[in-house]
């Protein structure tokens, strides 16, 4: 009877064992899944359960499946400070991953420092996001990087020196604008008209109206891609065709053209993303993409799918562990990501080439000099 008790407890113990062996490794997500920001939530949601599903199928992290932990963070940085406190108590939860919105990870990244948990964003690109913590990290790119070469597209490649800005009156807005207008002064352009608009604008004709009567050359918008196509299709209406438009980085999207359609037409923009690129990497992403959600992914579902396995790559290496996970993701060195080889700086943030795209003809094109 002894033997049969000792046998019971043993077997017990080893059904435990297993059972705790096959406890999924947890990363919390927090990204707009309603309100304004939803659609773009759901590029980074669909480019998550991509990578997830594929770290699963081959066989996860060790032998233990990954899963993810969505809270919505609605694009507000109240609740994004809310959803961090969640995560940071949570002790299944090894990361985090977000937010959307270089305000809503601001504001959350007090919590997550103090809890000595990974903050990684796939979209975050203010400048002062990354530095603010040795636990942040993001693969966007700085404002500084991408507004300044936009300024430099303007200026020395297109030759136009009177520009004017319309921009997004958002931490993000304002710290792309600043970058945009100080790169566009030191080569000598002149800033004719700036404008900003709070998020929930839908009218834009008046403050149009403002910047056309200043007669810039350039127009350059600081925009998302919805409020861009609202933007554009109201400049198309209001006549204003003698102004170049450029715009920041993240117009370039499928649904810009869908949304805009001719109003966009000669659009100018730079990405490092372009899923025409014939790099393996690329390719191999925008197919398994396209063959389970049957749309181009864009430049979000591609800096998501990147962060996800450089988690992945960092986990395997070093474990679950908190600390060790941080240093990991932080000496990641030319990782081969759809958005091109990623390697942190000390400040967790990433330098990025970026390529000149062009809407022609409804599409977009690698911008060319001679056209």
């Amino acid at each position: 009877m002894k033997k049969t008790r000792a046998l019971c407890v043993v077997v017990s113990l080893l059904l435990s064992s297993a059972a705790l062996a096959q406890e999924p490794v947890y990363l919390g997500v927090s990204i707009p899944l309603s309100g304004q920001f939803a659609s773009y939530g759901n590029d980074i949601q669909e480019a998550l359960e991509l990578g997830r599903d594929e770290i699963n199928q081959t066989g996860g992290i060790d032998g233990l499946p990954l899963e993810l932990i969505y809270e919505d963070s609605e694009g507000d940085p109240q609740i994004s400070k809310r959803i961090a406190r969640r995560f940071t108590e949570d002790a299944r939860i090894v990361a985090e991953i977000g937010d959307f919105s270089s305000t809503c990870s601001m504001a959350a990244q007090p919590l997550y420092h103090r809890a000595g948990m990974v903050q990684f964003s796939p979209t975050s690109s203010h400048a002062g996001f990354a530095p603010g913590s040795p636990y942040s990290f993001s693969v966007s790119g700085t404002s500084q990087g991408q507004s300044s070469a936009i300024a430099r597209l303007a200026v020395e490649r297109l030759n136009k020196k009177k520009l004017a800005v319309l921009y997004q009156n958002t931490d993000w807005g304002i710290a792309e604008q600043q970058a945009f207008v100080e790169e566009a002064k030191r080569l000598g352009a002149e800033i004719v008209a700036i404008e900003p608009y709070l998020k929930e604008l839908t009218d834009f004709t008046p403050v149009l109206a403002t910047l056309q009567a200043a007669q810039p050359e350039v127009l350059y918008l600081c925009s998302l891609y919805e409020d861009g196509a609202l933007i554009s299709k109201q400049r198309h209406q209001l006549g204003w065709h003698d102004v170049i438009v450029i715009g920041a980085g993240p117009l370039h999207s499928q649904e810009l053209l869908d949304i805009a359609g001719e109003a966009v037409e000669g659009l100018l923009t730079t990405t490092s993303f372009f899923p025409k690129d014939p790099r393996p990497q690329v390719q191999d992403f925008v197919q398994r993409y396209e063959a389970r959600y049957h749309r181009t992914p864009n430049l979000f579902a591609a800096q998501a799918y990147d962060v996800i396995n450089i988690i992945t790559n960092a986990l395997k290496q070093v474990g679950t562990d908190r600390q060790k996970l941080r240093d990991a993701i932080a000496h990641t060195r030319d990782y081969p990501g759809a958005i091109g080889k990623i390697t942190f700086s000390e400040y967790g943030d990433i330098q990025k080439e970026y390529l000149l795209l062009q809407v022609k003809n409804g599409e977009f094109v690698i911008y060319n000099d001679e056209d």
